[in-house]
């Protein structure tokens, strides 16, 4: 049996450290867990989550001095889906075992996220569900720097320990082709079957670096990292439609659907199995979900990284395309465009190998008035990363 992996107090503190590069003002650092309930049902991957966070919080107590920092550990009920906004509140954990769901927890004394995010400048979110949406636009209000962790796993521990002084570089690198772009030509095959192409609308947007530093107030982002991404245009400009358009596979299990893409949402699914029926489904009853949230490159397969089952790292060992939420990014979409608070999502379908093994990324380019940059072909990134 392989052992598991664990952080050491010390190698805790230097993670916190790299990642936020405490200033003098920063007095103290919260870590959240989101809590299952009787509609959300727990799991041994999520209770191990929670436990290493509590563990996590236990190690650096101690380390008060070394960092400055006062460490809390807050709970809250799970939000139902990745991506929606936070609940009212959360409760301060001081000791002993964590309660096995939220519904234990006493009304009385829940804290205001308000007055949680006032009081703490530093916060990690080790949860079941994502909360990178809306911590990103929170930290924009309390300039607080937040590194969200959804879905962690002890299997990922070696990827906090990457150089992501160089990671930052290389991510930086690929910010400024996107930023240069106006559009992205993807085309794909299925299982060495005919092409589908797909545009994507670059204009009037600015790409974002993702390397798990978060030095600066009012930022927050994923940990570990290692991408940049952009939001497709999504044509809220009156006169100027999104470009964006064409069908893109996305592999469920063994069938893969087909998502016609049109003004950068996607209007139809087509495929022959029950994923291409659920997915139609979703797209009537949300056209939201259909929205064309992000397209990300990640670069962590440089490092050995491998995939691990669990979005958060996955998505940043190559391409990515996200539907749904936006807003998070610098898009148009958020949770009021979604129908109610359960149906709000942002998800990223993962372009690798090992995990849409019939779906091919045949070639990417980059391009623009007199711009032609290949960024893929047959699976692989060709673009030099290199930094000088």
């Amino acid at each position: 049996m392989a052992m598991r992996e664990e952080m050491s107090g010390e190698a805790l503190a230097a993670l916190i450290e790299r990642v936020f590069l405490p200033r003098a003002s920063d007095h103290a650092l919260a870590v959240l867990v989101d809590l299952p309930d009787h509609a959300r049902a727990d799991s041994a991957e999520w209770r191990e989550r929670r436990e290493m966070a509590a563990q996590w919080v236990r190690r650096l107590v101690p380390l008060r001095q070394r960092l400055g920092l006062d460490v809390h550990l807050y709970l809250y009920r799970n939000v139902r889906t990745n991506n929606a906004d936070l609940p009212y509140g959360a409760w301060l954990h001081a000791s002993g075992p964590l309660p096995g769901t939220a519904d234990k927890l006493d009304p009385l004394a829940e804290e205001p996220f308000a007055a949680i995010f006032q009081a703490h400048s530093l916060l990690v979110a080790i949860t079941e569900l994502s909360a990178t949406a809306p911590l990103k636009l929170m930290a924009r209000t309390f300039a607080f720097r937040a590194a969200t962790m959804p879905g962690f796993s002890p299997a990922m521990i070696p990827a906090l320990r990457l150089d992501y002084e160089e990671i930052n570089r290389r991510v930086i690198r690929f910010k400024e082709l996107l930023d240069r772009a106006e559009g992205a030509e993807l085309v794909f095959t299925v299982d060495d079957g005919p092409e589908c192409k797909l545009f994507l609308d670059l204009r009037h947007r600015t790409a974002h670096a993702s390397s798990g530093l978060l030095h600066e107030p009012g930022t927050a982002g994923n940990l570990p990292s290692g991408e940049a991404y952009i939001v497709p245009y999504e044509g809220e400009i009156e006169g100027a439609p999104s470009a964006s358009g064409g069908r893109l596979p996305v592999q469920f299990g063994n069938e893969v659907v087909i998502y016609e893409i049109d003004q950068n949402r996607a209007i139809r699914a087509t495929g022959s199995g029950p994923a291409a029926r659920l997915e139609a489904e979703h797209l009537v009853r949300e056209p939201a979900y259909g929205n064309i949230a992000e397209l990300g490159l990640g670069i962590l397969s440089d490092y050995g990284v491998k995939p691990c089952g669990s979005l958060l790292l996955d998505e940043k060992l190559g391409l990515h395309i996200a539907f749904g939420r936006s807003d998070h990014f610098g898009g148009r979409v958020g949770a009021a465009q979604f129908s109610r608070p359960e149906e709000v999502v942002h998800i990223d379908r993962v372009y690798l190998p090992s995990v849409q093994p019939l779906v091919h990324v045949r070639r990417v380019d980059l391009c623009g008035p007199g711009l032609k940059i290949p960024l893929m072909r047959d699976d692989r990134f060709v673009v030099d990363l290199g930094v000088s």
